[in-house]
């Protein structure tokens, strides 16, 4: 029987893309559909997080991610630019957000295509992995897309005028990641129970063992 898990990932989470591989990888060895949900990073659905946390988390942050990144053999680098318009001198998020809005609403469009894991990896690798200057720009978006299996311009026809639409999914997604008893990203929730962080993947993969997962015959 296939089981069913629901990963909830975030564009400008470096812990989400450190883990998607390894998202990817549990679901071709096993028998086990994972749904992605995006949302919204916590800077859009709360501003002042970067405000009330101690000054030595965004360094820390910097240093573990290039970390893991080193230790699973991941390309690393600090996006250019980044997903969320911030001033990370003064941690001031910008009002004007013209990449992560696109860039939720197509995770979500690529979910209902049922290509949102592999959209997740390649659009997260593209912005993460230090593999190109200028994600957002020429067609890096769009070879992504198609690496996913995926038309990257019928997509944005269909979000063009659905973005309300798009958004209550997204919406409902960080209720769902709330619902399950977390709040960050990534977070796998696997019959209700959350696993947060890429750290937490293996204990993930025990649990779902002892509800009968089973390797893909």
């Amino acid at each position: 029987m296939t089981l069913k898990a629901d990963v909830f990932w975030s564009f400008r989470s470096p812990y989400s893309y450190l883990g998607t591989k390894q998202y990817c990888e549990l679901g071709q060895e096993y028998d086990l559909e994972i749904t992605v949900r995006p949302v919204y990073p916590i800077a859009i659905r709360n501003p002042d997080f970067f405000a009330q946390v101690n000054p030595l988390w965004i360094p820390y942050l910097f240093h573990d991610c290039a970390r893991i990144a080193e230790y699973r053999g991941l390309p690393f680098r600090m996006p250019s630019p980044d997903p969320v318009v911030q001033d990370l001198e003064t941690r001031k998020i910008s009002a004007d957000q013209p990449y992560i809005y696109r860039l939720s609403r197509l995770g979500v469009e690529a979910a209902r295509r049922a290509r949102g894991l592999q959209f997740v990896e390649e659009v997260s690798r593209l912005i993460w992995g230090g593999v190109v200057d200028a994600w957002n720009e020429g067609d890096h978006l769009a070879d992504a897309a198609r690496r996913a299996g995926l038309d990257l311009a019928e997509m944005e026809n269909a979000v063009r005028g659905s973005e309300e639409d798009l958004d209550a999914e997204i919406f409902a997604n960080q209720d769902a990641l709330e619902a399950a008893g977390h709040w960050g990203v990534p977070c796998l929730v696997f019959e209700g129970e959350p696993f947060f962080g890429q750290d937490r993947i293996d204990m993930a993969l025990w649990r779902m063992k002892q509800k009968g997962l089973r390797p893909r015959s």
